[in-house]
């Protein structure tokens, strides 16, 4: 894999975090703003799928000796070590009772964790079978699911399944077909795309959170043939989107490239901040202003600061469980030099 490889893929986890961001930050105005709730749906269209595809593009050692073990220490642990965080965190800021915490509900945005661990198990027997057909019933089980209302937001498993086909393409995917996204021709048609789908939430009003992919059908009312078909047309959208994204992300280094590797710091810690920020009183300052300019500063902000060498410093202890940057950091002696690396 060549540098601009590397860096093309740096460069588009970077500019989804940012946008996980962004819509967390936004997500406490979309009911007073019509504007902001069209952004909110846009970006919930393509933001995880995109993460979720690059996870699968990269899942292509799925079937090597001590893989397994390695993806469970990877997700698993973080999970539960962030799962009782903001078990505890929850229950200072909302009042919540410890006892009614129920660790196979994932809190705030840890359910990818869970959802990614499970994709890449379900490798292993959807790849047994031809590509078209895996991929098929992958779509199958993403529609289907919905209608059994015992799959749902525990242990993450409604993602899972509807999510799956979005990560079994990835997992498909070769370099080419990433060249063939990337020529200009692909990037003009990715821009339409974009465009059109931006431009379509402003004529079709939705439950916003069809796009979660969390919930069985019932939750939104009555079941019937519509419903799935409602989740197949998500899933068309969400596949134009994704890849349009994809088609436009740049492929040579800039100053964020490193920051692109250090996206599950920020995707683990900024619930903290960003529920902080909702309980302070700071979300009714800015409600009074309500600036695109202004949110998107703050998540510039918020996502440069929680990218930095010197969170990954303090932090690798509990997301990585590894301790090298704090002892480089000890070693150098420096605070500066941890935090500007």
């Amino acid at each position: 894999m060549t540098n601009s490889r590397d860096s093309y893929f740096d460069n588009a986890k970077f500019l989804l975090i940012f946008l996980v961001v962004f819509g967390h930050i936004i997500r406490s105005y979309i009911n007073d703003n019509d504007v902001f709730l069209h952004i909110y749906k846009f970006i919930y269209t393509f933001h995880m799928p995109a993460f979720i595809l690059i996870s699968g593009y990269f899942a292509k050692g799925f079937n090597r000796p001590g893989y397994v073990k390695k993806i469970a220490w990877k997700l698993m642990v973080p999970y539960l070590i962030f799962q009782g965080i903001y078990t505890v965190f929850y229950s200072f800021i909302d009042d919540q009772s410890l006892s009614a915490a129920n660790p196979l509900e994932p809190q705030w945005s840890l359910w990818f964790l869970l959802s990614l661990f499970f994709w890449n198990l379900l490798l292993f027997p959807f790849t047994r079978f031809p590509a078209k057909w895996a991929f098929a019933a992958s779509l199958a089980i993403s529609v289907l699911v919905g209608y059994i209302d015992a799959v749902s937001n525990t242990l993450s498993l409604s993602r899972t399944f509807v999510f799956f086909p979005v990560f079994l393409a990835g997992y498909y995917l070769q370099k080419d077909h990433f060249k063939m996204l990337k020529g200009w021709k692909g990037k003009q048609v990715a821009l339409a795309v974009l465009m059109a789908t931006f431009v379509f939430y402003f004529f079709v009003d939705f439950d916003y959170s069809w796009l979660f992919g969390s919930k069985p059908y019932s939750e939104f009312g009555d079941v019937g043939m519509k419903s799935g078909l409602n989740r197949a047309a998500l899933l068309v959208l969400t596949f134009a989107s994704t890849f349009a994204f994809l088609a436009l992300v740049p492929e040579r280094q800039y100053f964020f490239t490193l920051w692109g590797t250090r996206t599950f710091y920020v995707y683990l810690l900024h619930g903290f901040i960003i529920k902080t920020f909702r309980k302070t009183g700071a979300e009714e300052w800015l409600a009074d202003y309500q600036s695109l300019t202004l949110l998107m500063t703050a998540t510039a902000i918020l996502t440069f600061c929680l990218s930095s060498g010197f969170v990954k410093t303090v932090a690798q202890p509990v997301i990585e469980l590894k301790i090298t940057n704090f002892i480089r950091w000890l070693k150098r002696g420096s605070l500066y030099k941890a935090y500007f690396k």
